[in-house]
């Protein structure tokens, strides 16, 4: 493994030329304005958040539309999701997540134990998505909506770019290694939870601002309640996405 080079900006602005950098990795970096010219880039691979890589070119071909035209075509619940507004399409939107997510659960418990903890291309495994996931309703829901002045489960997994440091202080647990069945009642539990939200719902509700910090890290923030579910139910068909993606991976290898 080649040398990691973490919470830096040495490398802004740098000219790399005639430079080996087959294999490496770049995770939670800002590439604003990257440009890589003459060079050999096959099996290049970009993902952005939820389909947001930003604007894209390749050899003078800006490819952003078609990316995220191909995105809709096959995951046509984020259509769906751009297109919420009321409190009925949050209910309807909320009772998709939920279905899509309960089919990807069965698909994964299809697998071997230890498959729902393996990392595919040093990915989020299964289990890991899933206390992320709890970590985001947490964070939208019991934080936000609900005003819980301790909202975070220990279990909860924060962004990889959080601070590892600072964990603690939201009561977080980043060294745990729960099972598979404890985690997936975890976060059946924070869905449940959601889900009565969503059922009291009103239209005027949607648009009352919440006040809060989401965490000391972040700092105090403002958002309607509608804009609360939006992050949540964006967060989970993103990671929904890709644990579809890695659970072909893992289906696909020899038993």
């Amino acid at each position: 493994m080649g040398t990691e080079y973490a919470d830096t900006d040495q490398f802004r602005g740098a000219a790399f030329r005639a430079a080996d950098l087959t294999g490496a990795t770049f995770r939670d970096c800002d590439l604003t304005g990257v440009r890589i010219v003459s060079s050999e880039i096959a099996d290049l691979r970009v993902s952005g958040f939820n389909g947001t890589a930003g604007r894209v070119v390749v050899d003078d071909v800006d490819v952003t539309a078609y990316v995220s035209a191909e995105l809709d075509r096959r995951h046509p619940e984020r259509v769906r999701l751009r297109a919420v507004r009321s409190a009925d399409d949050h209910r309807a939107m909320w009772a998709l997540v939920e279905r899509l997510w309960a089919e990807t659960i069965a698909r994964a418990e299809r697998l071997p134990e230890p498959a729902r903890h393996e990392r595919v291309d040093d990915e989020w495994s299964l289990v890991e998505t899933l206390r992320h996931l709890v970590f985001a309703a947490d964070t939208w829901v019991g934080r936000m909506i609900l005003g819980e002045a301790v909202p975070h489960h220990r279990l909860a997994l924060p962004p990889t770019d959080y601070p590892s440091g600072r964990a603690a202080e939201i009561g977080v647990d980043l060294t745990a290694r729960p099972a598979y069945a404890e985690v997936l009642a975890l976060h059946a539990d924070r869905m449940a939870r959601t889900g009565r939200v969503v059922a009291d719902l009103t239209d005027a509700e949607l648009d009352r601002v919440c006040t809060a910090e989401l965490a000391p890290v972040w700092g105090t923030e403002s958002h309607p309640v509608g804009e609360c579910l939006r992050v949540l139910m964006t967060e989970c068909c993103a990671h929904r996405r890709y644990a579809e993606r890695d659970l072909a991976v893992l289906e696909a290898r020899p038993t």
